[in-house]
């Protein structure tokens, strides 16, 4: 069993007069053996910066290094909460611990 996480941004909400993003809806999914086994999503909102990237400049790897950055300076969601959750769930589904159904 190997578990992944893969982050991704879902969407980025911008301000069109200078391409400021604010927010950015993103997922971070757990896989395990590369089969999706559980999701989180979730928002944040982003401090103006002082110096702006172009919004046609932008690539998911700078804006999910911002979700993280901002996850971890607000303590409310920690990159390593999400991936531990994301890990429970797939370790929940790999390992029940309760089942369902009649013994008849």
């Amino acid at each position: 069993m190997a578990i992944t996480k893969v982050w991704e941004v879902n969407k980025c909400e911008r301000e069109l007069a200078d391409d400021y993003v604010f927010k950015v809806i993103y997922r971070c999914k757990g896989l395990d053996d590369g089969t999706e086994k559980a999701r989180a999503t979730g928002e944040v909102s982003l401090n103006k910066p002082s110096t702006l990237i172009p919004f046609a400049d932008l690539t998911a790897d700078q804006v999910i290094g911002w979700v993280k950055a901002k996850l971890d300076a607000d303590n409310a969601g920690t990159v390593a909460g999400v991936e531990a959750s994301l890990e429970a769930q797939i370790d929940a589904l790999n390992t029940p611990s309760t089942a369902v159904g009649n013994p008849w």
